[in-house]
């Protein structure tokens, strides 16, 4: 008898900054899904926040083209979830029915990796890949996740967090509070990735601005020294209750830092996997990312970024809940060099969520 293929629900888009990067990830692992085992059915949210059932997953772009795919408001026909408890089904506009096994989220940013559509899968009794709601928000949340790591023994990279409010009540208490964590600064939103809406603050004449770049993707920012001289390295984490974690990969950009561009468009930057570091510090990045997946209650995936100066001082940065899955995305590199393919790390992550969820 033939084994019924695992109808998975792949989500892509959002109406967060990361929207086209969120496409581009999609795109990628729909490329990579065993078509022997999976029933794709894609579903593009645009940027108003609207539901698509698309005929077919994203496209991946040229290589050579800087734009990026986007989902558009008439990309197919409106979907929403069935409101019949324990349908696990999406339902067109048209009446037609999709049955779900499980859903995974290649969403990115606030309205997708925030907690937000995973309190969604929960409420209508869906499995889904990777953190769940807790997770997800901590993970969304630079200022937050700082406190949890610090409290699990975790080294921080110093830093002030803002309000808007506090930004506009009293600026200068405001420089202050970074003029003493000397400069050059990082500026970032709280609540996003992909490098989204950060800036390099090389004098505290430029903080204004700064701040106001942040604080157009959200009311918190995060303020932090910058980690001059530390090289940047990051370790991929995977599992449930057991989470193990990858060979580490370190970043060399050839921009100022790595930016959106250097991420996403610029084929220039240098990513080096595995690592060129000493086996006992790649053992305590391991055992520091392990732990740092712990401190949020994460589950499934997660990225943890670190700051390494030799001779074996390490800062953690942050965690990333659903980090990017482009070809060229560091997480499934880390795993490829760790033994795990590309296919295989998604088949993984398929079955932890219908485990997570069994239990």
């Amino acid at each position: 008898m033939t084994e019924r293929k695992i109808r998975l629900l792949l989500v892509f888009g959002g109406r967060s900054a990361e929207h086209e990067v969120s496409v581009v990830s999609a795109a990628s692992v729909a490329r990579a899904l065993d078509p022997q085992r999976y029933d794709v059915i894609p579903v593009g949210i645009d940027k108003e926040g609207r539901w698509h059932l698309l005929p077919g997953p994203p496209a991946l772009p040229a290589r050579s083209s800087e734009e990026l795919p986007s989902v558009g408001p008439e990309a197919g026909s409106g979907i929403a979830l069935s409101r019949e408890p324990g349908a696990r089904e999406l339902v067109t506009d048209a009446g037609e029915r999709e049955e779900i096994d499980v859903a995974l989220p290649m969403l990115h940013g606030p309205f997708g990796e925030d907690g937000t559509i995973q309190g969604l899968f929960e409420l209508a009794g869906i499995p889904y890949v990777g953190a769940g709601v807790l997770a997800s928000a901590v993970g969304m949340d630079k200022a937050v996740q700082k406190v949890l790591f610090r409290a699990s023994g975790l080294p921080v990279v110093r830093h002030e967090v803002v309000t808007e409010h506090e930004w506009r009540e009293d600026p200068d208490a405001v420089a202050a509070r970074a003029e003493a964590l000397g400069t050059p600064l990082f500026v970032k939103p709280s609540n996003l990735g992909s490098s989204v809406g950060i800036t390099k603050v090389k004098s505290l004449a430029d903080l204004d601005q700064a701040l106001e770049e942040a604080f157009r993707h959200g009311r918190k920012a995060v303020v932090e020294e910058s980690a001059e001289g530390a090289r940047e390295i990051e370790v991929a984490v995977l599992g449930n209750d057991d989470p193990v974690a990858s060979l580490p990969a370190e970043i060399i950009p050839k921009a100022e830092f790595y930016d959106y561009r250097a991420k996403y468009l610029d084929d220039s930057t240098e990513l080096e996997v595995p690592a060129r570091v000493p086996r006992e510090v790649v053992e305590e990045l391991q055992r520091m990312a392990v732990t740092a997946f712990r401190a949020i209650d994460c589950a499934g995936m997660a990225r943890v970024d670190f700051f390494y100066r030799e001779p074996s001082e390490l800062i953690v940065g942050e965690i990333n809940t659903i980090p990017g899955f482009t070809e060229v995305s560091m997480y499934p590199r880390m795993w490829e060099a760790s033994g795990v393919a590309y296919g295989d790390l998604l088949d993984r992550l398929i079955t932890l969520a219908l485990e997570r969820h069994g239990r």
